[in-house]
Parts: C-alpha cells; sequence; structure tokens
C-alpha cells in the first residue's frame, strides 16, 4: 500500500512524534511505502508550556519526513490537502490528540478525501482533552466528521468516541511498545549512569509533568512515615509543562528533599533506557488519563508498575501481577509501594511482564488500522465494541 501519515514528526520531540516514526517503519518492514507529513508550525510558542519543542538528536533514518503544515493557517490546510489528496495513497493515517489540532486536520483530511481512493483513520489518544477548553467539543466534532474510522488506544476513549459518533468504523487495540529507546541496561550500571546509588529503593515518575499526571500525589505518599523508614526514594525524570514552584514548595513542606532525585529536563531517546533501567517500580498517579505511553516504556525495559484506576491504565496492568492499581490516593500509593518492597515482588511482578508485554506488538496496531477496503467493525482482538 502507499501510506501517509500525518502528525507529529521529527524535528519535533517526544512521545506523538515517537509513535509516528515507530508506525512508519512498521509499515516499512511489512513492504509498504510511507511518508510523513509534519509541521512547520506545531503550536503558537505561546500555547507550548515546555522549554523547547525540537529535538536535538538526529534525524530518524530511512524515513521520508515532510515539513509542510501550519496548524493555524488555514490556506496551509488547503494546499497540503491537495498536494496529499494528488498522491492518492490507499491509507491516510491522521493522529488525534487535541481539539486544537482538529480545524487542522479535518480540513486536510476533507480535501485528501476528494480524490475518492483515500481511505482516512485516526488513531486516537483522546478525543475529550485533559485539560479543557473552550471550543473542545465543536473542534472535535468537525474532525470525528471527517474521518473515515477510528482506533482507540483506550476502550474509555472508545466510549467518548459514541459522544460525536455511533456509526463509524471503529476498533480498540492497546497502545503498542515504545521499543526503539535502547537496549536493557544491568540496574547497577544504569544507575551509575544517572548519579545514584547502587543498592537503593528507587520508585520512577517519567514523562512531562502536567497537573493531571498526579506528582503531587506520588510525593505525599513519599512523605508516609513507612516510605520513608524504608529509605525508599523517588527520581521523578521529565520536564515540566507548567509552573515547578508548586512542587519544590511541596517537597521543602513535606522534607523529603534527601529522597527525591529530580531530573527536570527533557529526557533525550538515547537517555530514557537509563532511568527506566534504575528503577525497581514505574509510578503512574495519574488523577485523570486515557492511556499512557510510559505504560509502554516500563513494559519494553519489563519494569513492574504502578498506576491509579483512571481511564484505560488498569486495562493493561493486571493488579497483583505485573504491578498494582489503586485510586489516586497519596496513602493508598503509599500502601502499594510500601507491599512492592515488604512482598519482595519485584522478581515475580518482572518475569509477569515479560509474559504480558508480547500482547503489545505494533503488527498489531497495523492490522486493527486495516486496509483502504476494510470496513468491519471489530477490535484487534476481535471483540465488537459496537
Amino acid at each position: 500500500m502507499k501510506v501517509i501519515i500525518v502528525g507529529t514528526a521529527y524535528p519535533y520531540r517526544g512521545g506523538l512524534s515517537a509513535f509516528n516514526e515507530r508506525l512508519a517503519y512498521e509499515y516499512l518492514q511489512r513492504g509498504d511505502e510511507v511518508e510523513i507529513y509534519t509541521f512547520t508550525l506545531q503550536y503558537p510558542s505561546f500555547l507550548f508550556p515546555g522549554k523547547t519543542q525540537y529535538s536535538d538528536e538526529p534525524a530518524p533514518k530511512g524515513l521520508t519526513i515532510h515539513r509542510r503544515i501550519n496548524s493555524i493557517n488555514p490556506f496551509n490546510w488547503l494546499k497540503t490537502g491537495r498536494e496529499i489528496a494528488r498522491k492518492r495513497p490507499d491509507l491516510l493515517i491522521t493522529k488525534f490528540w487535541l481539539p486544537f489540532m482538529a480545524p487542522c486536520l479535518g480540513t486536510i483530511e476533507r480535501r485528501v478525501r476528494r480524490n475518492g481512493h483515500t481511505r482516512i483513520v485516526s488513531i486516537l489518544d483522546n478525543i475529550i482533552p485533559h485539560e479543557h477548553r473552550p471550543g473542545d467539543r465543536i473542534f472535535a466534532l468537525y474532525f470525528v466528521r471527517s474521518t473515515d474510522a477510528f482506533v482507540a488506544m483506550s476502550r474509555s476513549v472508545l466510549d467518548d468516541l459514541n459522544l460525536f459518533d455511533t456509526k463509524k468504523p471503529r476498533r480498540f487495540c492497546p497502545h503498542p511498545l515504545y521499543d526503539h529507546y535502547g537496549d536493557i541496561l544491568p540496574k547497577e550500571e544504569a544507575r551509575r549512569m544517572i548519579g545514584i546509588d547502587t543498592d537503593g529503593r528507587y520508585v520512577l515518575f517519567f514523562g512531562f509533568i502536567r497537573s493531571y499526571k498526579g506528582l503531587d500525589l506520588l510525593l505525599d505518599a513519599m512523605a508516609d512515615p513507612r516510605i520513608a523508614q524504608r529509605d525508599i526514594r523517588l527520581i521523578v525524570a521529565g520536564e515540566f509543562y507548567g509552573d515547578p514552584k508548586p512542587y519544590m514548595e511541596q517537597i521543602e513542606r513535606l522534607g523529603i528533599a534527601d529522597r527525591i532525585k529530580l531530573c527536570t529536563d527533557f529526557i533525550p531517546d538515547s537517555q530514557v533506557n537509563r532511568y527506566f533501567c534504575a528503577a525497581d517500580l514505574v509510578a503512574q498517579p495519574y488523577k485523570s488519563a486515557t492511556q499512557s505511553g510510559v505504560t509502554q516504556i516500563a513494559f519494553h525495559f519489563e519494569k513492574p508498575m504502578l498506576v491509579t484506576d483512571v481511564g484505560g491504565l488498569a486495562e493493561i496492568v493486571p493488579d497483583g501481577k505485573i504491578g498494582y492499581v489503586v485510586q489516586p490516593d497519596a496513602h493508598q500509593i503509599a500502601d502499594a509501594i510500601v507491599r512492592y518492597y515488604d512482598e519482595q515482588r519485584e522478581v515475580p511482578f518482572t518475569e509477569a511482564v515479560r509474559d504480558e508485554k508480547q500482547k503489545y506488538s505494533w503488527d498489531k496496531m497495523v492490522e486493527a488500522i486495516g486496509t483502504r477496503e476494510l470496513k468491519a467493525e471489530t477490535t484487534c482482538n476481535q471483540q465488537s465494541q459496537l
């Protein structure tokens, strides 16, 4: 097939780029022709909460990436849509994560579908955003109406899609593994690389720090006397997407600074394996969620997880088998961390993660997206969601 992916890619950084590029590689491995159309301007600078949108790592090898899309210029959307339409791809795949992008992506899709050939499938991170803004519903509806079919990576997003459409084909397929962040390192080696004690007890919080991700709950849990007595420490690895001051004040107020390792710059792809391999347990204390790429990185590095029972996180972390599922509550988070160490669950959980991760392959995502002709309304494991 000829496949075009529209969305974030190099030189932009982060999980969206990682997903689209890894999906492109999967199609290439299958012998398909693949191109990615990405942004010349993704977010206006005043809307971007981080330090920079751009990667300082080398471009991904073997991928054809066109920088064409200006997210705030309607004339550009029409031009880009016409360019893609003339190429007559069999599949156009868009990654949808934020209603702000709906006018841009939806307009490109509308222009492309005029060629009467291309099937348009959207992979939905969210359809209702974590942080609400005026116009979200209208924008999302515009996008949904321009798309032929959908793949949702959590059942909660599949349910949310019903608020906008109940008839178009849709599938559930969990987020595949992020398996391109390097090899699994020995724990002691990884710890030396990031400058922590080689024989300590470490929990990892990884990824962009936003209010809905619940780092404040995890910091409260770290102040629990039982955690302090066991000298359990926390690695916070990821860039602040917001004001860091409340977190710094919380750490100071709780008196836990000596047990917190702050690595709050963006973590380059080439260094991600150091942080995961250094940890005993990966914590995702989210207050709201759909799915998370952090979970799939943890699977790749065979790390047990502690997640909260929000969105789709509990769908792929079987409680008591590969980790713990708790409510977004500091006491419950502390309870689970204490149980993990007191009951010596690292070895059995790690072995179970090694088995469980086999479910989350990229070929299953490609099968869920399907071909240009496919119209069946099933999930990637053949269980109907309609």
